[in-house]
Parts: C-alpha cells; sequence; structure tokens
C-alpha cells in the first residue's frame, strides 16, 4: 500500500487498531471521526472483471448508477471468496488501491466533498488518511455519482 502511493507521489500513514475498522461504522469509532468520512472500497463484478466501487461510509453503491458508469447493463456484488482473489484482500480491508488483480475503479464523486478521508489499508484493523484528490489520483478512478 504504502509503497504503491509512493511510487504515484503520495505518501500514506497506516494506523492500526486494537478492535476491528472492518465496517465503515466501527472505523469511525476507532479513528473519531465521522463515518461519512470513511471510505467504502466494495468489490463487484461485470462481465466477469473486478470493479471497486469507493463511497462515503454514510452512503450505499446504486449497482444501476454504477453499471451505468461502465457502460453495462449489470454489476453485481462480489462474494467474499471472489473479492479476496480479485483484490487480494479480505472484505472489511480492501483498500482502494494495490489490488492484486487490475481493477476498474470508480469513486462517488461526493468524496470530493471533503478535505480528508479514511481508507481500509489491507487489514480489518487498519486505515489511512488521503486527500481525496489524491485517492481519486492513486487509485486511477474514474468519478461519477454512483451512491445514494
Amino acid at each position: 500500500m504504502r509503497a504503491y502511493a509512493a511510487a504515484r507521489g503520495v505518501t500514506i500513514e497506516v494506523r492500526r487498531f486494537g478492535a476491528t475498522t472492518r465496517t465503515a461504522e466501527d472505523a469511525a469509532r476507532e479513528i473519531g471521526t465521522d463515518v461519512a468520512r470513511i471510505v467504502k472500497s466494495l468489490v463487484f463484478v461485470a462481465e466477469g472483471s473486478p470493479v471497486i466501487a469507493l463511497c462515503s461510509g454514510g452512503t450505499r453503491v446504486d449497482e444501476a448508477a454504477l453499471g451505468g458508469a461502465l457502460g453495462l447493463p449489470a454489476v453485481r456484488r462480489a462474494r467474499p471468496d471472489e473479492a479476496k482473489a480479485l483484490t487480494g484482500f479480505a472484505m472489511g480491508g480492501v483498500p482502494p488501491f494495490a489490488h492484486a488483480t487490475r481493477c476498474t475503479v470508480i469513486a462517488d464523486e461526493a468524496l470530493l466533498g471533503f478535505d480528508l478521508v479514511w481508507a481500509a489499508a489491507g487489514l480489518p484493523t487498519a486505515v489511512f488518511a488521503i486527500a481525496p484528490s489524491d485517492l481519486v489520483r492513486v487509485a486511477d478512478a474514474k468519478v461519477v455519482p454512483i451512491a445514494r
């Protein structure tokens, strides 16, 4: 994670917690921030290819909007075993970038309304802070309204 971000000009500091940061609510509680500032990295499958949808912890991905952003009629949530195989990370710790397989990344435009957000760092007890503009650039994400 750190090396991937550093190679793209961004330094991140991973913070580990004794308690889980697996859900947006857990992460917000441990960090001491609002759940809206937590980035959910959700794994989807579209025509057999992995897609990571990034959205605020207080929202849900609209699958129809995500499919529209990809120009595809349908997407589906990845099963836990698929998410692990495609990204290299278990659900609850999937980061927004540095995946085992090249993934298309779509970021909800509402994330850009924050000065700083927090994302999973590969483990269900680790997170890092990042400016949304850096997040989008490092993840090579397309910014589209995909959440409600």
